[in-house]
């Protein structure tokens, strides 16, 4: 739920893959909001069930690099929300250097989407879901965290780097 969620908040900016491509950008702001709570929930939630499940069956916590990169990436969205509420409050905040600042938050949402995708990965690598899951539709699951974070990838390139002329 977390990628997914993720991975539908950063597109929602995007003009060509994005269902609210007719919207106003104020509509696709609040949505963003909408779907990045949720992606807070969805994390916090699943931080609350591994650690009950743990403590139950008297396992350590992060021993693994899924369960450490897992923490990394809750870390850094936690930082993405803060670098957003920046820009949703700037006069609230006293921030001056809005433009800078909405560049960082791009780029760092692709970090941020860069470190799910491999906390997903190093899950998929992990002793359980190997034994779950055998021959091509493990290789099929390897394959498809990738897809979103490609999008992603093209979306911010796209939309951030300066436009070369073209010459004819």
């Amino acid at each position: 739920m977390f990628c997914f969620l993720l991975t539908e908040a950063i597109l929602i900016f995007s003009p060509e893959g994005s269902l609210f491509c007719s919207c106003s950008h104020k509509v696709k702001v609040q949505l963003h909001w909408t779907a990045q709570t949720l992606v807070l929930v969805a994390a916090t939630l699943g931080l609350v069930f591994i650690i009950s499940s743990k403590n139950r069956s008297e396992l350590p916590h992060f021993v693994s690099w899924h369960s450490v990169m897992g923490s990394l990436t809750l870390l850094a969205t936690c930082g993405q929300i803060a670098c957003g509420l920046s820009l949703h409050f700037p006069k609230l905040l006293k921030v001056s250097y809005v433009a800078q600042l909405r560049l960082y938050h791009v780029v760092f949402g692709l970090v941020v989407c860069l470190l799910a995708t491999f906390t997903i990965v190093l899950g998929i690598y992990s002793d359980w879901f190997q034994a779950q899951i055998k021959g091509m539709a493990w290789y099929f699951c390897l394959g498809l965290p990738f897809c979103p974070a490609l999008v992603i990838v093209n979306q911010i390139i796209r939309a951030c780097l300066p436009k070369q002329r073209q010459y004819v």
